[in-house]
């Protein structure tokens, strides 16, 4: 524009040279965001391929509520509960309360962003490269040591499954994770793999698969409340809170990690076929769901069985079902829908692992191998086939108890900076059409935000040091890789 103040050039006169635009210094590097209207408008686009869009409201709630019904009854109950004794229902609720916020700014964003990357490419849009990559690197250890915490369970079930129905079971040295008596837990490296056999044939494919396990799994909790409810002692429930507290408060900052499956359904953001609509419903129906079964289940588990026997215990269910009855049946039935719920989250966890690579991929920040489609699946394959070898050695070779509180710190620190961008957004595009607005903005995000930093704080020393070195080592990919590989670095030259 003209400065009507200035004197107008003479005839004559040589025009001013244009200068060309400048670079951004340091700090608008690392804060550049990506415009809302480009991550929509690349949703689906791939390196040789587009992913598919098939999947329907039925179909995002399954996956949601795959992703999370089973990881914190089936396998880390045993984990919480010496934690928190019978308070542990108490444990839940927070947990859940504290997943409420944030799923709240998860379906805000999921209709208004509707993308692979989730937490990701919100932040992305609202807050920056850098932090959206630290909430990327976030999710890589959310997601993929998820897969791998959820796995080792997979064959304590298996074991009991094998021992009702053959009468053997495989040897703990190559059915137990290193430390707890295995040397490679071989159950574990193949429930990833028959997850990764379903997803490369394609996200409508492995949507069915997970639907039917999803259907088993509740049907086994059911089960499990009705039978164990028989064994339940109001003598069990006392004390009711003998660690105070301190114990429910850490109990809950563990299964946390149980409520990540809303997240898991916002990853499906470009295979959905009315993202704007079905995601934010999604997200909401399977988080109640999910909420009401893991408190019911573990209301009848801690009155069936004293508090102080679920110590060292993986599969508590399956010996619940089979001390209440004294029969091994009902056991080796609970024991069946167990390893069916369990690689039902592994597969659709995993799931959400490889499309927020595909999302950072797409976006230069990881190399292009993770954002490659094949043309027939739809599928993202390569990527497929490298995350779940990965999350596979994982699971075989590293205790439980460290991977669930790792994903836990993961998970928080993702879900805090969720509700940030809900606040950010709401600022500087409030005309943006929103299918679904959070309540109460910004108090209730910012009130998400307080849970996860709060809960964040009762995890342990380790799990912080593990948690900032992965940062560590985030942060020196990045300004190594993916600063200047950043497709948005690229457009500046």
């Amino acid at each position: 524009m003209l400065d009507h103040g200035a004197a107008p050039p003479t005839e004559g006169s040589d025009p001013q040279p244009q200068q060309p635009p400048s670079r951004p210094g340091p700090l608008g590097t690392l804060m550049r965001r990506k415009p809302v209207e480009r991550l929509v408008a690349e949703g689906g686009q791939g390196e040789g391929g587009t992913l598919r869009r098939s999947l329907g409201m039925w179909q995002l709630t399954m996956i949601s509520i795959g992703a999370t019904l089973g990881t914190g009854i089936f396998v880390v109950l045993g984990e919480a509960v010496p934690d928190a004794g019978p308070a542990v229902i108490i444990s839940f609720v927070i947990a859940g309360i504290t997943a409420l916020f944030s799923a709240l700014s998860y379906a805000e964003l999921a209709g208004t962003i509707p993308v692979s990357g989730s937490s990701y490419s919100y932040a992305y849009a609202t807050l920056g490269e850098l932090v959206a990559w630290i909430c990327g690197w976030c999710l890589i250890l959310e997601y993929g040591v998820s897969v791998a915490a959820v796995a080792v369970g997979w064959g304590q079930y298996l074991n009991e499954l094998l021992a009702g129905t053959l009468g053997f079971t495989i040897p703990d040295a190559i059915a137990a994770p290193p430390g707890d008596g295995g040397i490679f837990n071989l159950p574990a490296l193949l429930v990833v793999l028959l997850a990764m056999a379903f997803l490369l044939g394609g996200a409508k494919e492995s949507a069915r698969a997970n639907a039917i396990m999803v259907a088993v799994k509740i049907a086994a909790l059911l089960l499990f409340c009705g039978v164990a409810f028989m064994g339940v002692r109001a003598g069990n429930y006392a004390p009711f809170m003998p660690l105070g507290m301190a114990g429910v408060s850490a109990a809950g900052a563990t299964l946390f990690f149980s409520y990540i499956g809303f997240d898991a359904a916002s990853t499906a953001g470009e295979e959905a076929k009315n993202p704007q609509r079905d995601l934010p419903r999604a997200i909401m129906l399977s988080l109640v769901i999910v909420t009401a079964l893991y408190c019911l289940v573990a209301a009848v588990a801690v009155g069936a069985l004293p508090w102080k026997e679920f110590t060292g215990t993986e599969a508590a269910l399956a010996g619940i079902m089979k001390d209440v009855t004294g029969q091994s049946f009902w056991a080796v039935l609970l024991a069946a829908g167990a390893v069916v719920a369990i690689a039902s989250v592994v597969l659709t966890v995993l799931y959400g692992q490889t499309r927020i690579l595909f999302a950072m991929s797409r976006d230069g920040l990881v190399p292009k191998v993770f954002s490659k489609v094949h043309p027939k699946t739809g599928a993202p394959r390569a990527n497929t086939v490298i995350v779940s070898l990965f999350c596979g050695i994982l699971a075989a070779a590293v205790p439980l108890g460290q991977l669930a509180d790792a994903t836990s710190i993961g998970t928080l620190f993702a879900f805090a900076l969720v509700n940030i961008a809900v606040i950010v957004l709401r600022k500087t595009r409030p005309d943006m059409p929103r299918t679904f607005r959070t309540p109460l903005s910004p108090l209730f995000p910012a009130i998400g935000f307080l849970l996860c930093i709060w809960m964040m704080g009762s995890l342990d020393a380790v799990t912080w040091t593990v948690f900032g070195v992965w940062m560590v080592a985030g942060l020196v990919f990045y300004f190594a890789y993916g600063m200047r590989r950043s497709r948005l670095a690229t457009a500046e030259k």
